[in-house]
């Protein structure tokens, strides 16, 4: 008998990273090996944006997350209805700009 085994994977999330971190711009790159997702924050009136968080996958897995995010989107638009896109409001980048 060749039963699929289900697998446990305990999550622990600490106090700081429970708070969570907005962002309302994300810069996309990505090489053969790896996308690079660098999440900003801008503020209205301010030159200068800043990155609060990078997160760095294997292509695989960049796909697997492009796979959830459309698949909780259709779900939260089902519940709650369209998201509506403002004609201002940023977009995702593939070319960042980065200054250090």
């Amino acid at each position: 008998m060749n039963q699929k085994k289900d697998k446990q994977i305990n999550i622990e999330l600490g106090e700081k990273e429970a708070e969570g971190t907005y962002s309302n711009l994300v810069l996309i790159s990505h090489s053969p090996a790896e996308f690079v997702f660098d999440f900003i924050r801008v503020v209205p009136g301010k030159p200068k944006a800043k990155v609060y968080s990078r997160i760095i996958m294997a292509p695989q897995h960049a796909k697997s997350l492009l796979g959830a995010l459309q698949e909780n989107v259709r779900k939260y638009e089902t519940q709650f209805g369209e998201i509506k896109m403002l004609a201002a409001q940023p977009r995702v980048s593939q070319t960042p700009d980065v200054i250090n």
